[in-house]
């Protein structure tokens, strides 16, 4: 398989640094991929997704969200909108040079991410999540004892998968204001969640909650034993084969988006 080409684009605070995977043969769609938190376009998750995909004929973008990986900005200065506009740009980057993105994926906050920005791309026929929140403000209890020093002094250093990211009480405040579950429940495109019921950062009742709230067609799998951030290969791998085999049925010439036929439980 080729390799991904090199790829950026304007974001909401600067230049944004992608990578496209493209099929070797005819391409059926374009997707767009958003990564989990703090995390970048190349976690392992992305890219074996991404990878499947291509291998079915579907071209995927992935990108690093503002401040993160090699795209320009400051994370201290970003928030759950930015992220919102970071997908708007790289929805009119697919469209101004490809094509507009009929798929959506997103791993943890950028399952939330798509779900909200999905409405801005109406080309999109089908949202996967990953161990997404219902709420975005599910994710600020990852910042634990860090929450008070936060709100008290405006910003707080912490530790997240390893590394320092500042954190500032707007980014806090624009989490808290959104539900996720609202635009599950007026998405008007098919979707389908993935989730561990082990998983420690995302608990599995934000799955029955954002299934709970989408109306049809609309799919849940289990991720099993999976952890968060689908380290191990076989979970990665086992995601990837699952969203290709989905998203081909709304995707080409026999696409079959907003067919409750679609629906799997």
């Amino acid at each position: 398989m080729a390799a991904p080409q090199k790829v950026t684009f304007n974001g909401s605070m600067g230049e944004l640094a992608g990578r496209l995977n493209l099929p070797e043969g005819e391409i059926k769609a374009y997707a767009l991929y958003a990564h989990c938190f703090t995390c970048s376009k190349d976690v392992f998750a992305a890219k074996r997704i991404a990878a499947e995909l291509a291998a079915n004929g579907i071209a995927v973008l992935r990108f690093d969200f503002t401040g993160l990986g090699a795209s320009e900005g400051d994370f201290a200065d970003t928030n759950f909108s930015s992220n919102i506009e970071d997908l708007t740009h790289a929805v009119d980057f697919m469209r101004a040079n490809y094509e507009a993105p009929k798929i959506m994926i997103g791993h943890s906050l950028g399952g939330a991410a798509v779900l909200s920005a999905a409405k801005y791309a109406p080309e999109v026929q089908a949202v996967a999540t990953i161990g997404a929140p219902a709420d975005a403000h599910h994710v600020v209890h990852n910042f634990g004892a860090s929450l008070d020093k936060i709100n008290e002094e405006g910003e707080a250093e912490l530790l997240l998968a390893g590394r320092p990211f500042t954190i500032k009480k707007q980014f806090v405040e624009d989490l808290c204001k959104t539900s996720v579950k609202d635009h599950a429940a007026t998405l008007k495109k098919a979707l389908m969640v993935l989730h561990s019921p082990v998983d420690q950062t995302v608990g599995i009742e934000n799955a029955a909650e954002i299934y709970g709230a989408a109306k049809h067609p609309k799919s849940f799998v289990s991720l099993d034993d999976a952890d968060h951030l689908l380290s191990r290969e076989r979970d990665a791998s086992y995601a990837a084969t699952v969203i290709s085999a989905w998203a081909s049925r709304f995707v080409g010439p026999d696409g079959i988006a907003g067919s409750p036929s679609a629906s799997v439980h």
